[in-house]
């Protein structure tokens, strides 16, 4: 009677333990955690590219020419708002200019700026200058460009008021107003900000122009 006691207990606490009947149990719970494989991680979400952009204008003026100085080679061109001075290295396209004579200037200007990571740039500034002039043969004409790079650091951001501060190399800081807010998302403080202004005058006679 205490043996079959026994036996009936242990099957009902192990199901399928008495007699060998039955499949074999499950493994413990814990034993099928440790079993099963671990969940991949999340990628990160990749870093939004930081903004850059640019703007030109191009401005056609009209003018006449007001002075001319052989021994300097400089030309005096009037326009609608004022007078501009250029130089003209050329003796023989020199000669072909007359007091009077009507001219056409264009005026280009562009500025440029692109966002760094820090440790991509440098803080400074960098300036460079040409002058062209046209070939014999050619309407005389001239050229002369400017341009002028400052690499800034951003210092603050305030982006409920849209704006940026950034400090120059020379440690002075100005605050500017972003045109377009979301780019905002992309910039942090300590990055860089690399600013190129150029500027170009080209001037020549103006064959259409009626005398």
């Amino acid at each position: 009677m205490k043996t079959l006691a026994v036996v009936c207990v242990m099957g009902a606490l192990v199901p399928g333990a008495a007699l060998g009947a039955g499949p074999s149990p499950a493994p413990p719970a814990t034993m099928v955690a440790q079993a099963a494989p671990a969940a991949p991680a999340a990628p990160a979400a990749p870093e939004a590219a930081k903004p850059k952009g640019q703007t030109a204008t191009v401005v056609t003026v009209r003018g006449t020419v007001e002075a001319i100085d052989a021994e300097k080679q400089m030309v005096t061109v009037k326009g609608p708002k004022r007078s501009v001075t250029v130089q003209v290295r050329d003796p023989k396209k020199l000669e072909a200019i007359k007091v009077g004579d009507p001219v056409v200037a264009k005026y280009y200007e562009a500025l440029a700026f692109e966002v760094k990571k820090p440790g991509t740039a440098t803080p400074g500034v960098t300036a460079e200058q040409g002058v062209a002039t046209s070939t014999p043969g050619q309407t005389p004409a001239g050229a002369v460009a400017q341009q002028l790079t400052v690499t800034a650091t951003i210092v603050a951001i305030d982006k409920a008021a849209h704006t940026v501060t950034i400090k120059g190399p020379e440690g002075n800081t100005e605050t500017v107003k972003a045109r377009d807010p979301k780019n905002l998302a992309a910039v942090k403080v300590g990055d860089l900000v690399e600013i190129t202004y150029t500027r170009a005058l080209a001037i020549a006679l103006d064959k259409t122009a009626k005398k």
